[in-house]
Formats: C-alpha cells, structure tokens, sequence
C-alpha cells in the first residue's frame, strides 16, 4: 500500500482548522438575527469541516454524503429547525466528548495517556508521575465537558424567549437572559475549553518540571497528525 506523508496527511485538517473560526461568527449572527439563512450556513461549515478530509480524496461516496446531510440542512432550515440543531450542537459535543474522555478511565489506557503517547512516544509514560498525571487530567476533562454539557442543557431549555422550554408552552422554572445563553452556547463554552487547555498546558510544564516538554505548537501539530489514531487507542505511538 502506497504511504502518504505525515506532511500531505495533515492538510486537510489545516484546511478545516482555517474555516472553524467563521463558526461561531455565524451561529452569534443566527441567534441575534434570528434569520434560519446563518444557522444554516454555521451547520454546514461544521459538516464540511468534518468531511473535508475525505471530501478532498474526491470520493464519490463522501460527497454523495455531504451534499444529502446539506439537503437535509437545506429542508430543516425551511421549517424553521435550523437553528434548534444549532443550539443543540455544543451540547452534543461537550457530552460526546465527556463520554470519550470517561469511558477510557476503565481502562488501562487514559485517554490523556494515549495523547502523550502520540505527541511523545510510549516511553513518556513510564517517567516519574506521568502516568498518574494522565489519568487525572483525564478525570479533569470529564468532568469539566460532563459539568458544561449539564449547564449548556440548562441553558437550552431555559432561555429567556427561545428557550425549548417556552416553545412548547411550558413555564421555565429559571429565566436565563437570552443574550447570555445565546453568547455562551455559541461561544462562551468554546472560550472556557480554549482556556482550560492552556491553563492545563501551563500548570502541566510546572507540575512535571523535572521534564522537558513539547512547545505548544509542536503538541497542537502533533495532535492534528495522529487524531486517527488516538480514536482506536494503542494505536497511537508517534512513529
């Protein structure tokens, strides 16, 4: 089988991590416009974000896909649904992600662990703390995304006027203001993410500092380069 290089197989994922900043910029639009036109378009960059790595082999079975989630995109908006499944997608990741995160605390490989391995080699985790470091950031980040999906819910449910709550006629126990759960479904709980990242980063370089460590750049590109494989776990070995 013919290999590809690291550097060509990184490309798409460059592409997508370029278009993912004009996401929120559109979902903020939908929600203050309230025009289903900019839910539409947040959710179909986000679909193409997510298909282009195969939409750039130029299957005919990965576009067959992409064009039949954006017809369907295309319908749910006429109906006005649009902008509902937007909402609905922080919440799905946050919970999604919590899941990933929680379901490998049973096992001997923390997903943490299988990120180290990938950036750094296996032999990383056998220096002194870094496999009980990895589990509990393991246990850090499922807690944080299981915590934030529960509010992100809340939120869903309660806003002020757009509120699921409301929509079907039903009295909201709490009124959150509608400003603030729009900028913090579209946005906010992405920031709060970005900034546990680097916090983590930060406190890990002074936890572990008896280690050398990764530049952030280095560790970000590396992650990009072996996501594939940090989905399978064991498979993850930086080669």
């Amino acid at each position: 089988m013919r290999s590809v290089s690291p550097s060509l197989e990184s490309t798409p994922r460059r592409y997508a991590l370029l278009l993912l900043p004009a996401y929120p910029l559109l979902a903020i639009a939908g929600a203050v416009t309230h025009r289903q036109v900019f839910p539409l378009l947040a959710l179909a960059l986000l679909l193409t974000v997510l298909m282009l790595p195969r939409l750039l082999t130029f299957r005919v079975a990965a576009w067959l896909v992409w064009l039949g989630v954006l017809a369907a995109l295309l319908l749910l908006s006429l109906y006005g649904f649009a902008g509902l499944l937007l909402e609905a997608v922080p919440v799905l990741i946050n919970a999604l992600l919590a899941c990933w995160f929680g379901r490998t605390l049973g096992t001997a490989e923390p997903l943490v662990a299988r990120f180290i391995v990938a950036i750094e080699g296996a032999e990383r985790l056998q220096q002194a703390g870094v496999a009980d470091y990895a589990r509990q950031v393991t246990w850090f980040w499922t807690l944080l995304l299981g915590a934030q999906a529960l509010l992100l819910s809340v939120l869903l449910l309660c806003a002020e006027h757009s509120g699921l709550l409301v929509r079907f006629g039903i009295t909201s126990p709490l009124q959150v203001p509608e400003r603030w759960a729009a900028t913090w479904l579209h946005l906010g709980c992405y920031v709060l993410l970005a900034a546990a990242f680097l916090l983590e980063y930060g406190y890990r370089r002074w936890r572990l500092r008896h280690l050398s460590h990764p530049g952030l750049h280095d560790m970000l590109l590396q992650l990009a380069l072996h996501w594939p494989q940090l989905l399978r776990g064991k498979g993850a070995v930086a080669s």
